[in-house]
């Protein structure tokens, strides 16, 4: 009865060895791995109006990796900014990275950043909306012509 007692036991700790072996394994992978990835940069966002320089708060600042052909990959991340429309982020590797800021009210921004430093500062400098345009150039302006006002009479001498 004893040996059927000390069974459970020894499988628990077995499970328990192996876990902790697996799991250490596990630890010095990642480790491993953040080696050969090479140097990491932080990150560090200001995101102002162009026009008086104030901050924009909850703006999104949008990080897009890129490959080596300039097209834009998987994956990404969003970040937001603060109410001195500030927000960081640490432990970017080297390399090419797209950035978008998008926050209502403004024209979206994007750019390609070669990520080169171990401390990196943008400031981006968010522009009002333009006018746009349209290929039906003076359609919305056609007014009917009810809508139009005679011409005025001139006093005949």
């Amino acid at each position: 009865m004893k040996r059927k007692n000390k069974l459970p036991v020894l499988i628990v700790l077995i499970i328990i060895i192996f876990g902790l072996g697996l799991s250490w394994l596990g630890l010095t992978t990642v480790a491993r791995a953040q080696d050969e990835d090479g140097p990491m940069s932080e990150l560090r966002f200001v995101v102002v109006r162009d026009y008086n320089g104030k901050p924009v708060r909850n703006a999104a600042v949008v990080l897009h990796p890129v490959n080596k052909k300039g097209k834009q990959t998987r994956g990404g991340l969003e970040l937001k900014t603060d109410n001195e429309g500030r927000t960081t982020i640490d432990g970017i590797p080297y390399g090419p990275l797209r950035i978008q800021v998008l926050a209502p009210g403004f024209q979206t921004f994007g750019e390609d950043y070669e990520i080169n430093k171990p401390a990196l500062e943008i400031m981006v400098k968010l522009k009002r909306p333009g006018g746009q345009y349209s290929i039906y150039d003076n359609a919305g302006d056609a007014k009917k012509t009810e809508d139009k006002k005679p011409p005025e009479a001139k006093p005949q001498p």
